[in-house]
């Protein structure tokens, strides 16, 4: 049996006047995490927000109790220097700090945003300095990104260097409500073929139309932004994402 159905919706679609008591009332409509995007304008063409805004919507949600529980700060950090910024959303109430594969390969293991390195970091020094700093390590790919990248990361025999969840973009990241690409589907069921008792997050283009899709595939982590923020009813649309993914367990 895969790990239980992990509903996180995108703060990116909420109301940003109001954003605590958006974040807040999510989680009191059923939401387990929040997934909160961040974005440098580098990585991906367009710029969100950063640690200060964390800092600030933290107070308006109780910290997990435990890992991977309800209330947990699902940072997707879709920037250039990941390693840079670890520390400050630490600080900041980051439970889940996401990394992308693609950055973690190519920028420097600086520690803090002004330093300067000519060494560069690697996916697994990125999630062992992750969990240093007491949070959770995600790793996200891209669709243009092959999952076997990830093989030698997930079998690794340090398991402090072994990520505790993994991301597969289900559209091309940097913008809100594109369409869904199913064709990124066959990495899940990869994944949940080798490893069955990991979560898999799938994000972009989530709705209860493509929510079935999903779900069958492995994904039990679910991202939507427009689909719950935009909704009428985000209560009844946050149980029918989770029942989808509860239901092929």
């Amino acid at each position: 049996m895969s790990p239980p159905a992990i509903i996180a919706p995108s703060i990116l679609s909420a109301d940003f006047a109001a954003l605590g008591k958006a974040c807040s009332d999510t989680i009191n409509q059923g939401a387990s995490w929040l997934h909160i995007d961040i974005m440098d304008g580098h990585f991906v063409p367009n710029m969100t927000f950063g640690a200060p805004v964390v800092t600030k919507i933290r107070p308006h949600v109780k910290r997990p109790s435990i890992a991977h529980g309800v209330g947990t700060f699902d940072c997707h950090m879709m920037i250039a220097e990941p390693k840079k910024w670890v520390k400050d959303f630490q600080k900041a109430g980051c439970d889940l700090y996401c990394f992308h594969y693609e950055a973690a390969v190519i920028s420097t293991a600086a520690e803090n945003p002004a330093d300067h390195s000519d060494s560069n970091t690697s996916p697994k020094e990125m999630i062992r300095y992750v969990h240093e700093q007491k949070m959770l390590a995600g790793i996200a790919i891209k669709p243009d990104t092959p999952v076997d990248v990830l093989w030698d990361i997930l079998d690794n025999a340090n398991k402090d260097e072994v990520p505790d969840m993994v991301l597969v973009m289900t559209v091309h990241p940097g913008f809100g409500g594109q369409k869904f690409m199913a064709s990124e589907l066959p990495k899940v069921q990869a994944l949940r073929k080798r490893y069955p008792n990991l979560n898999i997050e799938v994000d972009g283009g989530l709705s209860e139309a493509t929510i079935d899709e999903a779900a069958e595939a492995g994904a039990n982590v679910i991202v939507a932004g427009s689909a719950v923020f935009g909704a009428k009813d985000p209560t009844d649309v946050i149980t029918k994402l989770r029942n989808a993914v509860e239901s092929r367990r």
